[in-house]
């Protein structure tokens, strides 16, 4: 089976959230786009979230992703920032929904495992492993933009198996889906 899709990748932030879009055509990986969505200078939360949501609608309308994929929160000291995280978390998932666009998620720790080898890579390591992975010459800004598109690398590199399906992957059925070739006849 040839694979040829999009996946769109998202970090999600309610100050700066990042996102990156690969395409996949025969196994090879392509950057489309990545970049942040500015969000420090709007006034209130609610004004985040609909930034979030109004861009990623935008960017899924124009670059048609087959799937998405979404760093999941992590649990910090601080309440009221992983309340505020969560909500971005969820507009940006209700973003994909809305277009009928499948998503997973993946923690920060198996991202940078999957992009470094090391699950606790600094966000340097994994954008200059990515840069050259993806071959893009110049590092963005903010590093909030490779970090979208590790998560979109870590969902193709784990075969769609994120943390939504973590009881698929425990049984021989599930095993031999995701490696038909290891099949005995």
């Amino acid at each position: 089976m040839v694979e040829d899709k999009i996946i769109l990748g998202i970090d999600p932030g309610t100050t700066v959230l990042g996102y990156g879009l690969i395409h996949i055509k025969k196994n090879k990986l392509e950057m489309l786009n990545f970049g942040v969505i500015q969000l420090s200078k709007l006034p209130t939360h609610p004004d985040k979230l609909k930034r979030i949501f109004d861009r990623l609608d935008g960017i899924i309308k124009e670059f048609k992703p087959d799937e998405m994929a979404i760093e999941a929160p992590f649990f910090g000291k601080n309440v009221q920032s992983m309340l505020k995280l969560g909500r971005a978390q969820g507009v940006a998932i209700a973003a994909s929904l809305s277009h009928n666009v499948p998503f997973e998620e993946y923690s920060p720790r198996r991202i940078k495992q999957a992009i470094t080898g090391n699950g606790n890579a600094s966000k340097e390591q994994v954008a200059l492993m990515l840069q050259k992975l993806l071959n893009f010459d110049e590092m963005p800004k903010y590093l909030d933009a490779t970090d979208g598109l590790a998560v979109a690398v870590c969902h193709h590199f784990s075969k769609g198996i994120g943390e939504h399906n973590k009881s698929k992957t425990g049984n021989w059925d599930a095993f031999l889906k995701l490696n038909p070739e290891r099949k005995l006849r």
